[in-house]
């Protein structure tokens, strides 16, 4: 049995002050690497996602200068922008897998999207003979919960850490959790 962390999308314009930010992002980089400082041998592998937009491109119509919040979105996290990088409270030393994802297409799931050296997120995680996955990041009602319904998809034993994640809205979040459960995902505190 192997055991790895997904960081979802950790990023500037997702954590106060950026272009989507969401209440709580800051705390969660922290959280994360507090974790990770604490219990440096609990993941075999840290995987880390970011959405990585095409400057050029509306990338199939994710982002609009008219957006819906719902199917379109403002620019964000734009490849090569501050706002794409990780957010500065976010320790990488224990990261060994980077995912960019939304290279010119809408993309949620970490699934959607490709490692440093191109490999599809599925076919690392079988190379690594990853079973079980626990989650964090931003945004609970989004992206978390996209990686997290595909990571159990794919087979994998999958927890989300909810002290670790921050939603978009506090309903929507909530109402994610209660999705995740029932697809038989365990929503845990970090520290379990």
């Amino acid at each position: 049995m192997s055991k790895a962390l997904f960081i979802i999308d950790v990023q500037n314009d997702f954590t106060e002050g950026g272009a989507l930010g969401v209440d709580g992002g800051a705390a969660v980089a922290a959280g994360i690497s507090k974790l990770l400082a604490q219990h440096p041998n609990r993941y075999s592998h840290v995987f880390a996602s970011r959405d990585w937009h095409d400057p050029e491109s509306d990338n199939g119509g994710h982002i609009s200068a008219e957006p819906d919040y719902v199917n379109t979105w403002p620019p964000h996290c734009i490849a090569g922008t501050p706002g794409a990088e990780y957010h500065p409270d976010l320790d990488l030393t224990a990261v060994d897998v980077h995912v960019r994802k939304g290279q010119g297409v809408p993309a949620y799931s970490i699934f959607e999207g490709t490692t440093d050296e191109g490999a599809s997120v599925g076919a690392t995680l079988d190379s690594l003979g990853i079973t079980d996955i626990d989650v964090a990041g931003i945004a609970t009602d989004y992206c978390v919960r996209a990686s997290a319904l595909d990571a159990v998809e794919a087979g994998r034993h999958v927890r989300v850490l909810a002290d670790l994640a921050a939603g978009v809205a506090a309903d929507s979040s909530a109402a994610a959790l209660v999705e995740l459960e029932a697809a038989g995902i365990e929503i845990v505190e970090a520290a379990r």
